[in-house]
């Protein structure tokens, strides 16, 4: 009796969703560990229009993180000892302020580390040129898209003679150090092309490196497999189908509890374009707030506050913890 009371108490407080049943039916309580990293999404501009985005973003989206809202996350952010900022959009490089952005965190002190989360194509765009080597003079890791190593399966995910720019940029980022250099990371991002699991990661990444190596001289270092989230422009895509319930299925079969601890919402804060704070990007896309929709901005959060918070759940979290999990950092298990 006391064990189902238990269970009815955690689902009122999650609100009525599978996610949240799953989770009682484990006895797992989904809270914030200790925040190792600041995720800021800093807008919706991007120069590509790719089916997968769960941000819905592209040209003609107006949502652009101001300069003081820049301000007041730095200020935040440098009262505390996270020690890395995960910049992401949209295209986050396209936004004025980015460079200022970056400059700002590698000034509070040398061990900050910024990751940007690139599309690669926005490395050759007119007015960019100057993009790459400011990423490698200012140490920035690069976590860039690269949904396959064919041209047929980029191209149908990200449009029109994406691969190749994805190439050239890539080529460009070796010739840089990126990949190569100890201090300049590049990672690579597989997501599915259609509505099925990544396959295995360290297959994959494998194929990944003998076929980039091979037929373009470009080498990396890892490759992280991401899930796609029945949200966003995948979810209407998956409408269009006809195939969203049949994926939702799929994902809530595949259901694996050894994912949880390393699910991205227990060390990693996200934070809106106009700074108000969500427990990940995609409930951030979502609209699911702190305090019940209220919205609540970084910069009234105490950061020890944070840790031990209940993480706000939906059935879209099936996602993150199908097959082999997926996070910011790819495969969880």
């Amino acid at each position: 009796m006391i064990e189902a009371h238990r269970k009815e108490s955690a689902l009122r407080q999650q609100g009525t969703n599978r996610f949240a049943q799953k989770l009682a039916d484990y006895s797992i309580a989904l809270r914030r560990g200790p925040t190792e990293i600041l995720q800021v999404n800093v807008g919706k501009l991007c120069n590509l229009t790719c089916v997968h985005c769960h941000v819905n973003a592209g040209p003609k989206r107006k949502e652009i993180m101001s300069r003081e809202t820049i301000n007041r996350i730095i200020g935040w952010f440098g009262k505390t000892d996270i020690p890395t900022v995960d910049l992401t959009g949209g295209a986050p490089e396209m936004i004025p302020d980015f460079r200022y952005f970056i400059e700002q965190v590698r000034s509070l002190q040398p061990t900050r580390h910024v990751i940007d989360r690139c599309n690669l194509t926005i490395l050759l765009e007119r007015g960019y040129e100057d993009l790459a080597p400011f990423l490698a003079r200012n140490k920035v890791e690069i976590i860039a898209s690269m949904p396959c190593y064919s041209p047929e399966n980029v191209n149908a995910q990200r449009g029109e003679d994406v691969f190749e720019g994805s190439i050239a940029a890539l080529q460009l980022l070796n010739s840089l150090g990126y990949g190569i250099d100890a201090h300049l990371p590049l990672h690579l991002v597989y997501n599915p092309v259609g509505a099925f699991l990544p396959p295995s990661q360290a297959e994959l990444e494998t194929d990944y490196k003998r076929e980039l190596q091979k037929h373009f001289g470009i080498v990396f270092n890892k490759l992280y497999t991401l899930t796609n989230l029945p949200i966003g422009r995948f979810a209407s895509y998956l409408r269009r189908n006809n195939k969203l319930n049949e994926y939702m299925e799929l994902l809530v079969q595949a259901f694996n509890a050894a994912t949880i601890n390393g699910l991205m919402c227990r060390n990693t804060l996200s934070v809106g374009w106009r700074g108000e704070v969500y427990d990940c990007d995609f409930n951030q896309q979502l609209g699911m707030q702190w305090n019940n929709g209220a919205r609540v901005f970084l910069w009234d959060v105490d950061p020890a506050n944070t840790e031990n918070r209940e993480i706000m759940t939906g059935d879209h979290c099936f996602g993150c913890t199908a097959g082999a999990g997926s996070s910011c950092g790819g495969a969880i298990v």
